[in-house]
């Protein structure tokens, strides 16, 4: 059971917390839509930063949805999910010659949509956690 009742017709329980208030839904909704999908990053490599923030970020809800599938990772996969793995043991507080082995692989372009997803991604995992979001029951 989570923390608050779950709102209207909303598609998912996530999205039925965040509609207690319809423009956080929306525009959280929007900005989700954007850094989920494939831009200077591909999607699936996002999906796998995802699953791996997911092991520690305490929503059960998303990490029902998967651990990381190393069999699915590239050179650029292998180092966004070791790059937000350290973001996960420092918590933000990332020493420059981290940067500096992504700048190897990656654009600007791309280290700043995976910073954004991170963040993100983080920040709607921790909703979750706060509110006690678990998995359904299927």
């Amino acid at each position: 059971m989570t923390n608050i009742s779950l709102s209207g017709n909303i598609s998912t329980p996530f999205q039925q917390l965040l509609g207690h208030n319809i423009n956080v839904l929306s525009a959280w909704n929007n900005l989700g839509k954007v850094l989920e999908g494939d831009n200077s990053l591909s999607a699936s490599l996002k999906e796998q930063v995802r699953r791996t923030l997911a092991q520690k970020n305490g929503c059960e809800y998303c990490k029902a949805k998967g651990k990381p599938n190393p069999d699915l990772f590239d050179e650029k996969t292998s180092l966004a999910v070791g790059f937000a793995e350290v973001f996960l043991k420092q918590r933000g507080e990332i020493n420059d010659s981290f940067f500096q082995v992504l700048k190897e692989t990656l654009t600007d372009c791309e280290i700043s949509e995976l910073c954004a997803f991170i963040s993100f991604t983080t920040a709607s995992q921790y909703f979750g956690a706060l509110l006690a979001l678990k998995p359904n029951k299927e």
